[in-house]
């Protein structure tokens, strides 16, 4: 194999350039694996009489080919930065689920949200939430209850049931 590799490979590398329109790397990678198939098939070669040169110069150039046809055959490989920027599909599903919500609050009448920021949005108790609303406890538990019960009916006419 050394004696083949040092008698072969340089000439079979610039023909295998000039396959390639001057890939290095695809020559070498080209010129690699016509050598691992001539040592594959050393048996066969050892009996052939005359160069194996044009037999490694036919396999070169079918490997070349080969690469060629399965290229076009797969889609283009593209470069995946530009999809490191788009945003995951988690963070599109929250979104759009605030959406649906906000159009929901705003079905609800103004008592209803505002009992609703304070308390769920706001993480605000129904006695704090009495106190910035100025009216009694008693009064933002039953807007609460009442508004959880519109929005509930109103995310059901917009498609969401969990």
């Amino acid at each position: 194999m050394r004696a083949l590799y040092d008698d072969h490979a340089g000439p079979l590398l610039a023909f295998v350039l000039r396959l390639v329109a001057g890939d290095r790397h695809r020559a070498e990678d080209v010129v690699q694996e016509t050598l691992v198939r001539a040592w594959r098939n050393a048996d066969q070669l050892q009996r052939a009489t005359g160069s194996i040169r044009p037999w490694l110069v036919t396999v070169a150039r079918r490997i070349v080919i080969d690469g060629h046809r399965s290229r076009k055959a797969r889609p283009q490989e593209v470069d995946a930065t530009p999809l490191e920027t788009m945003p995951a599909a988690d963070v599109i599903d929250r979104a759009l689920r605030l959406m649906t919500i906000s159009e929901a609050l705003s079905d609800l009448s103004q008592a209803h949200r505002e009992a609703l920021v304070e308390t769920y949005f706001k993480e605000r108790t129904v006695n704090e939430a009495a106190e910035v609303l100025r009216v009694p406890a008693g009064t933002v538990r039953s807007r609460v209850f009442y508004a959880l019960r519109s929005l509930k009916l109103s995310l059901e006419e917009r498609g969401v049931t969990e």
